[in-house]
């Protein structure tokens, strides 16, 4: 998740005190919470007596007199910078105490009081499951809740996931992200005031191996065979005219193993497809639609010509790759309008075109977030796969009685980066090992291709140079 605090707020004091500075955090471009200094200061003091100072990145100092203008703009950009480093640390970003922070703010900062209420999740043919959740309830306590609703084995929920999607008025969803550990599904969804948003059940893995494990279930193979229908008939997955007939007999004789084994030798076949978007790849303005899956991203490329192209690039040939984004600079103070200025965003990633030769390639889109997040995840499930081990998920609970998923389910390390091979370019020598923390920057013009800082960087293990053979 792409944390940053674009700007402050100057709000007045409880019980006619003195107004104070309120800092906006805003996730993926959207006001998460909005906190005090003393809040994220207490915040800090709890990590450093958890993990020590050693640990623990430096927090901005206190400040005796009422800041200027100029000591605001400071402390938050130095309050952006911790967050950022805070988030991106393994041990610290996936920490209780950080999550829980952000969770309580968020709510906090809706002003949604924690009582029992209704939450619609849909499945992947629209079918809508209603849950009785508390409005404080963390994902996977309504991951759970849906999971129980539907009567999905224990040992298979970690092969599911709710996203948060938009509804588009032919019924097609618009991915945004996976819910995270440190929001509140109820809040996060109801605080977008538009009921085009909404929260989706969907499988959470990519390679069809796994299927076998899900198939095993009644509900999760009932489950998966909802979503390759839906898929299939919204045209994500592609099939001749003979193949969709043999597909629509299967459905006619309820044979839904039957019907995923013949999906699963279809084109695209648990593709993730995101909406029409620009690239700069064969050249600058060209119209796009990706596709994640199959551990690549697939690119169906118009040109200037009307031509259309297609082509794919591995994963394993990805050096590295950022998210960076573009928003309007308000001098570090809101006003009625803060928050509501649209975002660019924009994916670069780095490919080994030919054995000496790697070239950026970039995505400008609304959804740059979660095909980075597509990304980490086919690189996780690849180096899980090249180590020998296995993504059978299984979730387990705490003695709190919350659930938590095995160690088998963390995500795997991103690894250091390599150096890179532009003279131009400052040599990096580590990233975050979260895919989930990149910086969020608010610049007055568009990024450069050569603005880059060691944190806006994911490595990626999986890398692989090419042989002679591949030539």
């Amino acid at each position: 998740m792409h944390f940053s605090i674009p700007e402050t707020e100057t709000r007045p004091g409880e019980g006619g005190n003195g107004a104070y500075v309120a800092y906006n955090i805003h996730v993926n471009g959207v006001l998460h919470c909005q906190v005090r200094y003393s809040q994220l200061l207490g915040l800090h003091e709890q990590l450093r007596k958890e993990y020590g100072a050693n640990v623990v990145p430096a927090f901005p100092p206190k400040k005796i007199f009422t800041l200027t203008p100029a000591e605001v703009e400071q402390r938050r950009e130095q309050l952006e910078k911790y967050m950022q480093a805070v988030r991106q640390d393994n041990l610290l970003g996936g920490s209780e105490i950080f999550n829980s922070f952000l969770r309580k703010a968020q709510q906090e900062t809706q002003q949604i009081p924690t009582e029992e209420v209704q939450l619609e999740v849909l499945l992947s043919n629209g079918q809508k499951v209603k849950v009785n959740i508390l409005t404080s309830d963390q994902t996977e306590d309504v991951l759970e809740a849906v999971a129980s609703k539907l009567d999905l084995p224990e040992d298979l929920i970690g092969y599911f996931h709710l996203f948060l999607v938009r509804e588009a008025k032919d019924g097609a969803f618009s991915f945004i992200r996976k819910l995270q550990e440190f929001e509140l599904p109820y809040v996060s969804v109801t605080s977008l005031h538009n009921p085009d948003y909404k929260i989706l059940l969907r499988k959470s893995y990519w390679d069809s191996a796994y299927d076998d494990d899900v198939m095993e279930q009644r509900v999760g193979l009932n489950l998966l065979y909802a979503q390759t229908v839906a898929d299939i008939e919204q045209g994500w997955i592609l099939a001749s005219k003979e193949q969709h007939r043999q597909l629509k007999s299967l459905q006619e004789k309820v044979s839904k193993k039957e019907f995923i084994r013949l999906a699963q030798t279809l084109k695209y076949y648990g593709y993730l497809k995101f909406d029409p978007c620009i690239t700069d790849f064969p050249e600058k303005g060209c119209h796009v639609i990706v596709g994640a899956g199959n551990s690549e991203l697939n690119f169906q490329v118009k040109l200037p010509n009307d031509q259309i192209k297609e082509g794919s690039f591995k994963v394993t040939r990805m050096r590295c790759w950022r998210v960076t984004s573009s928003v309007p600079v308000n001098n570090g103070t809101s006003g009625p309008t803060a928050g509501k200025s649209e975002v660019k965003l924009e994916l670069a990633f780095e490919y080994l075109m030919s054995k000496d030769r790697l070239q950026w390639v970039t995505i400008t889109s609304p959804q740059a977030i979660m095909l980075s997040i597509c990304l980490q995840s086919m690189v996780d499930e690849l180096m899980v796969k090249k180590s020998g081990g296995s993504i059978r998920k299984m979730f387990r609970r705490r003695a709190n009685g919350a659930l938590q998923r095995s160690d088998s389910q963390q995500a795997v390390k991103s690894p250091p980066l390599l150096d890179s091979p532009d003279a131009n370019r400052e040599s990096i020598a580590k990233v975050s090992s979260k895919l989930s923390s990149v910086s969020l920057r608010a610049i007055s013009h568009s990024s450069s291709s050569t603005d880059i800082r060691a944190n806006d960087f994911h490595g990626n293990f999986a890398f692989e140079g090419i042989g002679d053979e591949d030539l």
